[in-house]
């Protein structure tokens, strides 16, 4: 009995490792010089994953709001429909 215990504990253990590798993996680190630019991206042009896609290269739409890409800081603001944050 104290076996499978041990089991499920260290089962659980290494679900919450992966878990957590996965949820780091979804989120990309952007050099300090980067920005994330939501709405400027063409469909199939995103740089990660959204509300409603899945990972990079799989927006909809153009400009779709929750879709961003990786750009040198200050550019997002000259940009038409660009924005810091994401829109819904």
């Amino acid at each position: 009995m104290k076996k499978t215990q041990n089991n499920i504990a260290v089962a659980t253990a290494v679900s919450g490792i992966i878990a957590l590798g996965a949820t780091l993996a979804a989120t990309p680190a952007l050099a300090g010089d980067k920005e994330k630019c939501y709405g400027v991206a063409k469909a199939g042009q995103n740089d990660c994953a959204t509300k409603s896609s899945s990972c990079a290269g799989t927006s909809k739409t153009d400009n779709q709001g929750d879709a961003f890409l990786a750009l040198p800081k200050g550019l997002c603001g000259k940009l038409a429909g660009g924005s810091l944050s994401p829109k819904m």
